[in-house]
């Protein structure tokens, strides 16, 4: 089992900054696959960030960075919109000879106003 305990949310005004954190359990931190979803009031959970790939909709103003040693995932946000507004939640995907396994954060809110 993998827990996974994200921080940094909060309120800011639009334009400014915000760098999340997501913190996991376990010794094999370096092989998990981590992303970043959000999920804003009504809509679905999407997609924000991964090694390989950002929603269009954060791209140049997203990044998403690691560091292996203190098992955490990290989310900067520069540039925030209204839009981006949401609860942000962090995966980690697990391969294992039995198969892949999800584990998700708690969430943390982001607000942007305007």
């Amino acid at each position: 089992q993998v827990q996974l305990v994200e921080s940094g949310g909060g309120l800011v005004q639009a334009g400014g900054s915000l760098r999340l954190s997501c913190t996991a359990s376990g010794r094999a931190f370096s092989s998990y696959a981590m992303a970043w979803f959000r999920q804003a009031p009504g809509k679905e959970r999407e997609f924000v960030a991964d090694y390989t790939s950002y929603a269009d909709s954060v791209k140049g103003r997203f990044a998403i960075a690691r560091d292996n040693a203190k098992n955490t995932v990290y989310l900067q946000m520069n540039s925030l919109k209204p839009e981006d507004t949401a609860v942000y939640y962090c995966r980690a995907t697990i391969n294992m000879l039995s198969g892949s396994y999800d584990y998700w954060g708690q969430g943390t809110q982001v607000t942007v106003s305007s």
